[in-house]
């Protein structure tokens, strides 16, 4: 099957099941679909036997050269409005909005003047290339949600049948469940390690923030913050590797980068984000006076690896299989096979046919609003093409920025939080990979380091408001207002915001260097994290007021830059603050 082929074929039969599944508005019953609900599901699934049929007449074809059919441009228009409505019922009216937007700008920008304007494009021009091309719909990011996106989902969701998610949990209460603010702290362990196998914030706030927040609750933390914290834990996932998530996937097939190497270069700033959130948590317990984890909850390691140690084992399937160079959608079948098969070993985690059939029917509805996501990405993409739209604003952000990376690095952040404001992770890290993937090469950033800079501000578009998927996912278990649950996640989330200028500048951090260099570079790093969570969470013992907090971040924020001077000074400005600190408590004994 081509790959126009089999993203038809997907789209139309995801977006069908959809539709039966997602209510046209939240006081929709998705367990009792209306008659439109059907109507659209059959409209959807029909086009799908349209075009499956059509195939070897489709993909022959010259796109613009070749005439399109009356029936061809029937169901040309009937996917657009489809897409849009799932697009507008899975991921809401951010989204929408913005491809609308697209869409009007392809049709009437030729009526622009300046920069803005364009060639004038019809509306049969505009079906050939949105529906019939892989430029559009059929597109790059609908082909990864497809693949491997699906692929790796099912992993996840297969390993969360198998009772996975309960040994994280386990392993993580074993192992920090007895230390000051324990339940947060086996949060963002446990959040981590799913995590980094499922790729997708919601699923993990929801599988393990069902068991975390109430506990957190129980021992003291306001709802909003122990909602925050989950979703500060489990949004660092999606930059965790090995899975990562689709917009990985993405950036793999866009940058024509080994899904290997991105993984590889992820791991260090992976855990530095790790290292960040975790200091933080462990500074408000000591600063708030938070308990442990009750002794009872909290297992042995010797039991608790005994019960489930068995799930490193597709863990290490997966990091072999990829060192190994197998391809994404292989590597995720050899490690759902990894998990059938050690799910065999206890009694209580065993895998029959009934779960498998239930691990594929969640993973397919668990794929319902990456499908619209990605599929509506494919059609701002393919206006940003058309229109020319892409190189000019290129061209804009070179002249303002006057060729200066660090300005350039900064609007590109800007910009994709700002997509973010409003769309999923895919869309956002695709949209501004086109837009400022071209520049980043002609200012000579290697496209490794500068996509998973990309990557890292999408990722944050399921903590920040108003679309904060993740804390949405959070509100519901912790009882508290989403935006309040964002504002304290962003506050969490902090490193994600600091590590990927680190790693610019600094590339030993992505493995691009000597290994001393690399380690020295992370090492530093580490350090001024922990000392920056010191200041934000107002660590007595080292800052005590306003102004040694000012210092003591300054410090720490001058020893992450990757410059000799800089974080020599950083240095002298963090051991001058700790040392007065420290006398003046001295003093007051």
């Amino acid at each position: 099957m081509t790959p126009w082929a089999l993203v038809a074929v997907f789209l139309t039969g995801i977006i069908g099941i959809a539709f039966l599944t997602v209510g046209a508005n939240p006081s929709s019953n998705p367990e009792r679909p209306t008659f439109l609900d059907y109507t659209l599901s059959i409209a959807s699934l029909a086009t799908g036997i349209y075009f499956f049929f059509k195939t070897p007449e489709i993909v022959n074809r010259i796109a613009l050269l070749s005439p399109l059919s009356e029936w061809d441009l029937f169901f040309g228009v009937l996917t657009v409005l489809l897409t849009l409505e799932i697009t507008r019922r899975t991921t809401g009216l951010g989204l929408t909005v913005v491809v609308l937007i697209f869409i009007a700008y392809n049709f009437y920008g030729h009526h622009l003047s300046g920069v803005l304007q364009h060639e004038r494009i019809d509306w049969i021009h505009f079906i050939d290339i949105m529906v019939y091309t892989t430029d559009g719909i059929m597109g790059l990011p609908a082909r990864v949600a497809a693949t491997y996106a699906f692929m790796f989902v099912l992993f996840g969701v297969v390993l969360y049948s198998a009772k996975g998610a309960d040994f994280f949990f386990d392993f993580a209460a074993a192992i920090s469940g007895g230390s000051p603010g324990g339940p947060a702290k086996v949060a963002v362990i446990s959040s981590g390690l799913y995590g980094m196998i499922s790729g997708s914030p919601t699923a993990d706030v929801v599988t393990t923030g069902s068991v975390t927040i109430p506990i957190m609750k129980r021992c003291g933390y306001p709802p909003a913050v122990a909602g925050a914290i989950e979703v500060a834990a489990s949004t660092g996932g999606s930059i965790m590797p090995p899975v990562m998530g689709s917009a990985a996937f993405i950036m793999a097939e866009y940058t024509g980068i080994e899904y290997r190497d991105i993984a590889a270069a992820a791991l260090l700033p992976a855990l530095l984000y790790y290292v960040c959130v975790y200091s933080q948590v462990h500074f408000r317990a000591l600063r708030l006076g938070m308990v442990a984890l009750d002794p009872e909850m909290i297992p042995t390691l010797l039991s608790t690896m005994k019960k489930g140690g068995m799930f490193f084992v597709p863990l290490l399937v997966l990091v072999t299989a990829l060192l190994y160079g197998f391809t994404p959608t292989m590597v995720a079948i050899y490690g759902t096979l990894a998990v059938i098969v050690v799910s065999w070993l206890q009694g209580h985690t065993r895998l029959g046919p009934r779960e498998l059939w239930h691990a594929l029917a969640d993973t397919t509805y668990r794929m319902v609003p990456v499908a619209g996501a990605t599929a509506a990405a494919g059609l701002v993409i393919a206006g940003l093409t058309m229109t020319g739209l892409a190189s000019k604003f290129a061209h804009v952000i070179y002249a303002i920025t006057d060729a200066q990376q660090f300005m350039t690095l900064a609007i590109g952040a800007m910009l994709t939080v700002v997509l973010g404001l409003g769309m999923p992770t895919p869309s956002a890290y695709i949209l501004a990979a086109v837009l400022m993937g071209p520049l980043m090469v002609q200012l000579h950033i290697d496209p490794l380091p500068g996509h998973l800079f990309l990557l890292y501000f999408a990722v944050m578009s399921a903590v920040t408001p108003p679309v904060a998927v993740a804390a949405y996912a959070a509100s519901s278990i912790a009882e508290a207002n989403p935006m309040t649950i964002a504002a304290h996640a962003v506050k969490f989330c902090l490193a994600a915001f600091v590590v990927p200028f680190v790693f610019v500048f600094g590339p030993e951090l992505v493995w691009q260097g000597p290994l001393w260099k690399t380690a020295i570079t992370f090492c530093t790093a580490g350090v001024a994290l922990v000392l920056l969570a010191a200041a934000i969470e107002s660590y007595a013992k080292w800052c005590n007021s306003w102004w040694t907090r000012l210092l003591l971040a300054a410090g720490a924020l001058m020893m992450i830059t990757p410059n000799l001077r800089f974080t020599a000074v950083g240095v002298a400005i963090v051991a001058i603050t700790i040392g007065l600190d420290r006398l003046r408590l001295r003093v007051a004994a």
